[in-house]
C-alpha cells in the first residue's frame, strides 16, 4: 500500500486547523406524514442551528425517511447559510434589536456582564452557538421554532458594531462612542484610532 506524500499530510492537517470546531444545536424533531394509495408514509424534519462560538451561526432544515439522515441535510444546509455577527467584547450585542419573520417577534437586549443567556427554546441554541454569553431576549407571537430562528436572525442580520457605523460615516470610532465613564469600550476605540 502506497503512503501519501509528507507535503499533502501537511496540506491537510493545516486544512483541519484553519476549520474551527464548529458547535451544532439540534432544535427539533418533526414527524411528518405523506399521504399515499396504500396509507401514510412517515418522515422526519430536523431543524439544526450550527456556530464557531466566536460571531458566525448558521441554521438549516432537512427532510428525510430517517431522524440521522435529516439531521444530517439539516447539518449542511446550517454549514453553508453561515453569517458573521459582530460581538461586543465576544460576549454580548452592540446594541438592543428587533427580529421579525412571519408570525414570530423575536426582542434581543443587550446585558451586563455575568447575566447569562436569558432565552426560551430556540433562540437560546442560536445564542449559545453564536458564542454570546449576556443577552436577555423575549419571544413574542410564534413559538413554532422555525419562524422564531428565522425571526431572531433577521434581527442579528441588523447588527452593527460602532467600527462599521463610523467607516460608512467616515468618521472616527472615538466620535461615535465617546467616553463611557472609562469603560474597556472606549479604550478599544481609542486605541483603533491610533492603530
Amino acid at each position: 500500500m502506497a503512503r501519501e506524500p509528507k507535503e499533502n499530510r501537511r496540506r491537510d492537517s493545516k486544512r483541519e486547523n484553519e476549520e474551527p470546531e464548529l458547535i451544532e444545536k439540534l432544535v427539533a424533531i418533526n414527524r411528518v406524514a405523506k399521504v399515499v394509495k396504500g396509507g401514510r408514509r412517515f418522515g422526519f424534519a430536523a431543524i439544526v442551528v450550527v456556530g464557531d462560538g466566536r460571531g458566525r451561526v448558521g441554521f438549516g432544515s432537512g427532510k428525510a425517511r430517517e431522524v440521522p439522515e435529516a439531521i444530517r441535510k439539516a447539518t449542511e444546509t446550517a454549514r453553508k447559510t453561515m453569517i458573521r455577527i459582530p460581538l461586543r467584547e465576544g460576549r454580548t450585542l452592540h446594541h438592543d434589536m428587533f427580529g421579525r419573520f412571519g408570525a414570530g417577534k423575536v426582542h434581543m437586549r443587550t446585558a451586563p456582564v455575568g447575566t447569562g443567556i436569558i432565552a426560551g427554546g430556540p433562540t437560546r441554541a442560536v445564542f449559545e452557538a453564536l458564542g454570546v454569553q449576556d443577552i436577555v431576549s423575549k419571544s413574542i407571537g410564534s413559538s413554532n421554532p422555525y419562524n422564531m430562528i428565522r425571526a431572531a436572525f433577521e434581527g442579528l442580520k441588523k447588527c452593527q458594531s460602532p467600527r462599521m457605523v463610523a467607516s460608512r460615516r467616515g468618521k472616527k470610532v472615538s466620535d461615535l462612542v465617546g467616553r463611557r465613564d472609562g469603560s474597556a469600550a472606549a479604550e478599544v476605540a481609542k486605541e483603533q484610532d491610533n492603530g
